[in-house]
């Protein structure tokens, strides 16, 4: 790289859903969470986001994770600022995982907006996705304003990811979003593989908004089953299962991320880079891909 990372100030996390799913909880085949961690240790990264297998307690989670050398990179929060009378429960449970990352030592919370979004549906994901009219719109952008001042003012970075089957989508959606938030507030997670799925440039969306990305997740595609999934109308769990996504410096994937971690390092990117490629660990042994992901980013990138 022209242009190399602060090695100080980015850390290579990677997601459990290459171990089991959590969204679709029966791509599993019964790894336990301290198989998981422990390969993630293995393999070389320095953290990971939070799974559905792992301890509820933060302490007991916090002493797993610290003997193996790994923080939390994030803790997921669905929003629901689109769907009525969900204001109140939105806010309250995104308070619950800023206390939770507080007590880990993070300091990014992920959230995306899931009223009306069809990927977690058995149906075909493009065509029903979520579609916010100009309300919608505005509920979710005063809720997001909202909560990230919440986690500004603690000292937390409110990370937005734009998601598959969800109202944001596609790049126009994301662009949209970015304007009607406020930037002091409300950063951008930047989503390689699902920003491509959606019919977007990775490089583009990296070089446009790198002064609003917070937070990176490294997911490639593999471009037949991508244009098989969009020609047969497939659900985004028949997507998973027929092995849409891998992990970056695997060469059944699509997306260059070269010149992807040269744009971030360009515009000085400080945080997290999380590996995350949903596939079904039956037939994508997690640990390889695992190593896969990781060795090819030190090879790139030096760190």
């Amino acid at each position: 790289m022209k242009t190399p990372f602060n090695k100080e100030k980015v850390y290579i996390g990677i997601t459990p859903t290459s171990w089991w799913n959590d969204d679709f909880l029966d791509i599993d085949i019964g790894i336990p969470f301290e198989q998981c961690v422990s390969e993630m240790a293995l393999a070389g990264y320095e953290g990971c986001s939070v799974g559905h297998k792992y301890p509820k307690d933060p302490e007991v989670l916090k002493y797993a994770l610290d003997i193996r050398g790994l923080r939390v990179s994030e803790p997921w929060t669905s929003t629901y600022f689109t769907i009525k009378d969900m204001y109140d429960k939105t806010v309250e449970d995104f308070n619950k995982s800023l206390e939770f990352i507080k007590s880990m030592g993070g300091t990014d919370i992920v959230v995306a907006e899931l009223g009306g979004s069809s990927h977690q549906q058995p149906i075909a994901l493009k065509a029903n996705k979520a579609v916010f009219n100009d309300e919608q719109w505005q509920a979710l952008a005063d809720g997001l304003n909202h909560i990230g001042k919440i986690a500004t003012d603690n000292g937390m970075n409110l990370c937005y990811h734009h998601h598959m089957g969800t109202g944001v989508m596609t790049r126009p959606e994301v662009d949209r979003l970015m304007e009607m938030t406020n930037p002091a507030f409300v950063h951008l997670l930047f989503d390689t593989g699902h920003i491509r799925f959606a019919g977007g440039d990775p490089l583009e969306m990296a070089m446009d908004y790198a002064h609003r990305i917070k937070h990176v997740h490294l997911k490639n595609i593999r471009q037949p089953i991508m244009n098989q999934s969009d020609e047969q109308g497939m659900s985004f769990k028949e997507s998973i299962e027929e092995g849409i996504f891998t992990v970056p410096g695997d060469e059944e994937g699509c997306i260059d991320f070269e010149p992807i971690f040269e744009t971030l390092a360009e515009n000085n990117f400080e945080g997290w880079l999380v590996v995350e490629a949903e596939q079904n660990p039956a037939n994508a042994y997690p640990l390889k891909y695992a190593k896969m992901g990781r060795e090819y980013i030190r090879k790139v990138t030096g760190i």
